[in-house]
């Protein structure tokens, strides 16, 4: 029995995608990194912002990856404003209020970026418990984020739902008892399946909680 869903974020309520390559991109320009558009797909698979920046940089000290991480999240605030729902995600979130599901968040970005987005687009009041990337002493793969808002649900994995746009993500919740939903396009659908998410949809629109009830059973 579904008694929860939890979200990931970018990628799945918001549809940050392009916003966070850009950003991430002339970033990276500013400290002398030049990367190519493969390359910048390592920042969309649900990595914490620390560990994108060991990527790209090496290793960081605590302060640099405090410096730099600031200055990233500035250069994404300047196009914040173009930032939206994912579709249907907003018409999906409100019928899960009306049916009493409860609702949780467990995204790598950062505390503050996380709580600003969701206020800024006015969704912070559909979830019920939130865990954000500062709060996990490890990222996706690793289940820690998954366990953590099941805590603060009360609820055990076995009776949340995962949904998820990344492979990390995928692992993680399903590492963490939970069943998974995925979003991609066609291209990406099967590499969230061959990671174990079940059904893979491209968006929110036609989809309902009753069908998620239907293919899970």
């Amino acid at each position: 029995m579904i008694r929860g869903i939890v979200f990931d974020m970018d990628g799945v309520i918001i549809d940050s995608h392009p916003i966070h390559r850009r950003a991430w991109k002339t970033f990276l320009q500013t400290v002398g990194r030049e990367v190519s558009d493969g390359e910048l797909d390592f920042i969309l698979d649900g990595h914490k912002r620390e560990d994108i920046l060991r990527y790209f940089l090496g290793e960081l000290t605590p302060a640099q990856i405090a410096e730099h991480g600031t200055h990233k999240d500035e250069m994404l605030r300047l196009l914040a404003e173009d930032m939206q729902p994912l579709p249907g995600a907003v018409d999906f979130l409100d019928s899960l209020c009306r049916l009493g599901i409860r609702i949780g968040l467990a995204t790598s970005a950062g505390t503050r970026r996380a709580h600003g987005t969701l206020k800024d687009l006015g969704l912070s009041h559909y979830f019920d418990a939130i865990v954000t990337g500062d709060e996990v002493a490890t990222g996706k793969p690793n289940p820690e984020i998954y366990l953590l808002v099941a805590e603060r649900l009360n609820e055990t994995p076995e009776n949340l739902l995962a949904v998820e746009d990344a492979v990390s993500g995928v692992k993680a919740a399903r590492a963490a008892g939970m069943r998974c939903v995925g979003i991609a396009s066609t291209d990406r659908a099967e590499q969230l399946r061959a990671a174990g998410a079940d059904p893979v949809v491209p968006d929110f629109q036609s989809l309902s909680f009753e069908q998620l009830e239907l293919s899970l059973r």
